[in-house]
């Protein structure tokens, strides 16, 4: 499958958000039928999302400038691995 972008995401960072999703397992010399992803949560701000993915960052620049913040981490989740998504106050 192949994920194509049909939008630009905006600057600008949205609110709070936690999110409980699945994510994938990398294992190593290890009984392969006995591995499952595994579920994790994370904190972050709304970036932005597709049809088919959300983009959130927990950790960004205070005064992000006019062309976003290069120096941003976060996470790109598909929105077939959310489990729970909602707003923080």
């Amino acid at each position: 499958m192949v994920i194509e972008r049909p939008f630009k995401c905006p600057q600008e960072f949205k609110g709070l958000v936690f999110v409980r999703y699945q994510d994938h397992v990398l294992y190593n010399r290890n009984v392969a039928f006995a591995m499952m992803p595994q579920i994790r949560e994370a904190i972050g701000w709304f970036v932005c999302e597709s049809d088919q993915y959300i983009t959130l960052s927990w950790d960004r620049d205070s005064k992000p400038t006019l062309h976003g913040d290069a120096k941003a981490s976060g996470l790109v989740l598909l929105k077939s691995d959310i489990l729970e998504l909602k707003k923080l106050e």
